[in-house]
């Protein structure tokens, strides 16, 4: 996962390369990349400053509760929220993939340049090309994007 430095650096990289550009669409290209870089950043930054703050709204809702449910099951610890958490964005995503077709061509570029910057900055180009060969092999012939 990348840190909220590691996306200002990104965010630098982008406007020293539009520096050294003239053609209008790199500049764009660029320019989009700035802001999505920055926007992530900022998010990383919440997440952290919040993270104890969700933590915590879970804490609270048990606080005062029996530490087991009316069927005698435990009550989940953070452990088992994260586990539920993950298990959340993975049928999250296996979602988006099953309806990838369908989705405007805009947003799936969108997700994609997400997604492909969420690794390691050094292997962001690696990670795309197997996001992009991952998407491509699962692809199906349903409805074409708009």
């Amino acid at each position: 996962m990348f840190t909220a430095e590691q996306f200002r650096t990104k965010v630098a990289e982008s406007a020293e390369s539009i520096k050294n550009t003239d053609d209008p669409g790199e500049i764009r290209k660029f320019q989009r990349s700035m802001k999505s870089f920055s926007l992530l950043a900022q998010n990383e930054d919440w997440l952290a400053d919040n993270f104890d703050k969700m933590i915590g709204l879970q804490d609270e809702f048990y606080e005062g509760l029996p530490s087991q449910n009316a069927v005698g099951e435990a009550r989940p610890d953070r452990k088992a929220i994260a586990e539920s958490e993950e298990h959340i964005l993975r049928c999250l995503g296996a979602a988006v993939i099953m309806q990838w077709n369908t989705i405007p061509r805009k947003l799936q570029r969108e997700l994609f340049d997400t997604a492909g910057s969420l690794g390691d900055v050094l292997q962001t180009v690696a990670l795309r090309g197997e996001i992009a060969r991952f998407l491509h092999s699962h692809k199906h012939d349903e409805k074409p994007a708009n």
